[in-house]
């Protein structure tokens, strides 16, 4: 797969079924390149709504923002997939530059697999069965790369004896965790536990490097000692030749905190012996709700990311009717839980358009979404408010990944919302 510095277009899929959501028109097959000859517009009602959308030029902006950024401080990218399960999503990664793509379960490792993708960092233990089976059958392929997490010598037993038997090596990192934390050693005594438990199957299981999550994290002083624990177990474990990979392997970074990952393990010096690899997964498509909110913090504070100063953009919005307006000051949108995600903020009301208009005119900033059900959206207006059904509102969301997740099908606009790909998603 290529992984050109690069910029890529958004592609569009082979085909898509009949009647998939928000997309009803869309009942035929299609080969590459024809999407966009169909005509199809936003503001012109040729989709069904309410339908998720993608924005083209939003999209390769944030790709070349995190790029720029990345390789200001040397190290890699393996953007978290389960963020968009787009395998499109993850070529125009790759593409662009990425070393990876980093998933949570095997499942999606699979998917992910299937759709071209041949280096997998599973941030997540791999456990039972089934699931070593899948992984398994995948490493039948030489050429995929896969890496997943461990924290405990019950789990390193386990994987050892199933992949003795069938005669194939795993590559693992060590997950360290702090206290009150998800996964994750916690201290000296589980790490040394682990290492013996790797050192009885060193031919079965190969540590590959060090890896950690953040985010279960709420302030920068702790974030930062957490990785600095990081740093140091790294530093020890190499001088001790626990590691089976060159260059060792060290990992961390959510969508919050990637900046001051970088910045502290690119400062350890470890030179081209260390592979630091960064797993933001929101990126490419941002949000308006918590992500910004992190995003304006890194801003801020990170001095390469102040001078790039743009910054990333929302690249997805839901689109809806306004079904109606039974009170003065308030009206129902045809948009619910079914349709985006609510559970870090509702959606916020960013562009209205009524259908005869000649562009969309931003939302009154006073518009605010107060309740959501599963197929209605009660949005708070003004009693003197020019809002008629049949109105088209465009929301902006927070937490793109439980509004990816509702999606089978979210069409790519470009800046006239002329349709000009379509982006199919594997959950």
């Amino acid at each position: 797969m290529s992984q050109e510095n690069k910029p890529a277009k958004v592609a569009c899929d082979t085909g898509i079924g009949p009647l998939n959501k928000g997309i009803g028109s869309l009942d035929h097959a299609l080969d590459p390149g024809q999407i966009a000859q169909q005509g199809w517009n936003l503001l012109q009602e040729d989709l069904s709504l309410p339908s998720a959308v993608l924005y083209e030029d939003r999209l390769l902006h944030n790709l070349d923002w995190m790029r720029q950024f990345i390789n200001a401080y040397g190290v890699q990218l393996a953007p978290h997939g389960k963020t968009t399960m787009a395998p499109k999503l993850f070529a125009m990664q790759l593409q662009g530059g990425a070393w990876g793509i980093t998933l949570a379960t095997a499942p999606q490792t699979l998917a992910a697999y299937t759709h071209g993708v041949h280096r997998v960092l599973m941030a997540n233990q791999l456990v039972g069965k089934e699931n070593m089976a899948i992984i398994s059958r995948l490493l039948l392929d030489p050429g995929f790369e896969y890496y997943c997490l461990v924290d405990s010598a019950a789990q390193v037993d386990q994987l050892g004896a199933y992949f003795l038997k069938l005669g194939q090596r795993l590559r693992v990192l060590l997950e360290l965790g702090v206290m009150g934390g998800r996964t994750g050693v916690r201290d000296d005594e589980q790490l040394q536990s682990v290492l013996a438990a790797l050192s009885r199957w060193s031919n079965v299981i190969a540590l590959s490097g060090i890896e950690l999550y953040e985010g279960v994290l709420d302030d920068e002083a702790s974030i930062r000692v957490f990785l600095q624990r990081a740093v140091d177990v790294t530093r020890g474990l190499a001088a001790g030749g626990h590691f089976h990979r060159t260059p060792i392997l060290l990992s961390g970074a959510g969508s919050a905190w990637y900046d001051v990952v970088a910045e502290v393990f690119s400062a350890a010096g470890f030179g081209a012996a260390v592979e630091i690899v960064l797993r933001p997964g929101c990126y490419l498509t941002h949000d308006v709700g918590s992500y910004r909110v992190a995003q304006a913090k890194i801003l801020e504070r990170n001095p390469i990311a102040h001078r790039m100063k743009s910054g990333l953009l929302p690249a997805l919005q839901v689109w809806a009717y306004v079904q109606s307006v039974p009170e003065a000051e308030k009206a129902i949108i045809a948009m619910g839980k079914r349709d985006a995600a609510f559970d870090s903020g509702l959606p916020a009301p960013a562009l209205h358009f009524r259908p005869g208009d000649t562009a969309p005119k931003a939302a009154p900033a006073h518009w605010t979404v107060t309740k959501m059900m599963d197929q209605h959206a009660y949005m708070q207006i003004g009693a003197a408010d020019d809002l008629q059904v049949g109105d088209m509102i465009g929301f902006d969301i927070s937490h793109p990944c439980l509004t990816f997740d509702k999606w089978r099908v979210l069409p790519v606009l470009n800046a006239q919302f002329d349709v000009v790909g379509i982006v199919k998603t594997f959950f």
